[in-house]
């Protein structure tokens, strides 16, 4: 077998989703964002997995993606959908039950127009700037839209992963602002919001990162593990060169492995002079160039010769991956591709 192999532990999962469930608090729903393939580790899988354990609410990013969750997860659980109620998805909304999260007075009409009756959310702009209504727009529509079957008004903070931004507290105010004393179903709190406590609660939170292991939930137990094959060792002299560019000079007799991955497979080629592979728990220095497919790695210290290399593992998680790449966690999962055997365990 030569295709690397990324495993998903859906116990390390579920244990992630209790424990920020647990941090919401008493009486606060949790939801699972599960878009993007839920970042990228299959979410018909995960999806079923947190739904056994208990979660009623996903949110995805497209109706598309929505339209494949609801065939993995069948009638019951409610799927909203963050990009609101766009040309050309009545069907899919009306057919599949979804949510949509409504972000625009065009997509208030659309929605009442052509789904009367049919339950639907807001996203409110609190000062990220990026998607949802702005407090003007809210205030022209909201009498008309508490008129309707809306379900849950949510906003989104800019700076959650800095708890102690003024952001944070600025975009609680302005949440505060457009929602105190509406009877509606409130949500502003993903992975970082739960961490800062109780007023960012409020009646839903809905972690994302956290659940697959990313910072800004330090607790998080590993999900992903990837294991890439050695498909060749060699022995260098000292002088000698590896990959492209000669990038690297072997200063002393040095045994190489190459495994079968590379930027095809979401390794990033800027990581190339600082990313170490394991065996097991002993770290083994990228020597050379990430290249497409192979990268090769120093095993001169090693007593016997690997199998396989561990790129993710209990040691070396997504997040410092991310730092390496001058990246995020986020990016580093949903960036590893389709080449993967993809692998689950427990759940």
């Amino acid at each position: 077998m030569t295709a690397p192999t990324l495993t998903i532990d859906l116990d390390a999962l579920v244990a992630n989703w209790r424990a920020l469930d647990a941090a919401s608090g008493a009486g606060v729903q949790t939801a699972a964002v599960i878009k993007a393939e839920a970042y990228g580790l299959g979410a018909g899988r995960v999806a079923r997995a947190l739904a056994r354990a208990g979660a009623r609410r996903f949110f995805v990013a497209l109706t598309e993606e929505a339209a494949e969750l609801r065939e993995a997860l069948g009638p019951g659980p409610e799927i909203n959908v963050f990009s609101g109620h766009m040309p050309g998805d009545t069907d899919r909304i009306n057919d599949l039950q979804l949510v949509p999260m409504i972000n625009s007075i065009d997509q208030m009409l659309r929605h009442v127009e052509a789904l009367p009756g049919h339950p639907f959310g807001v996203q409110l702009d609190s000062g990220m700037n990026r998607l949802g209504m702005e407090p003007a727009e809210w205030a022209a529509l909201r009498d008309i839209a508490l008129e309707q079957n809306i379900t849950l008004l949510m906003s989104h903070l800019a700076c959650a992963d800095t708890p102690d931004h003024p952001m944070n507290a600025a975009q609680l105010a302005s949440f505060r602002a457009m929602t105190d004393g509406l009877d509606v179903p409130r949500s502003l709190a993903a992975t970082g919001g739960i961490l800062m406590g109780p007023e960012y609660h409020f009646d839903l939170t809905r972690p994302g990162i956290g659940l697959y292991g990313g910072a800004p939930f330090s607790e998080a137990q590993a999900v992903a593990h990837v294991s890439l094959p050695v498909i060749q060792t060699r022995m260098l002299e000292p002088g000698e060169t590896v990959g492209y560019g000669n990038a690297w000079t072997a200063p002393a007799a040095t045994k190489l492995a190459t495994v079968a991955a590379g930027y095809a497979d979401g390794i990033h080629r800027i990581m190339s002079g600082d990313l170490q592979l394991y065996a097991g728990d002993t770290p083994c220095p990228v020597r050379g160039r990430i290249s497409m497919d192979l990268i090769t790695v120093d095993i001169t210290h090693l007593d016997e010769e690997p199998a396989a290399l561990e790129l993710l593992n209990h040691i070396q998680t997504v997040d410092t991956l991310a730092d390496l790449a001058g990246s995020i966690g986020y990016e580093m999962l949903t960036a590893l591709g389709n080449r993967y055997l993809r692998r689950y365990a427990g759940g």
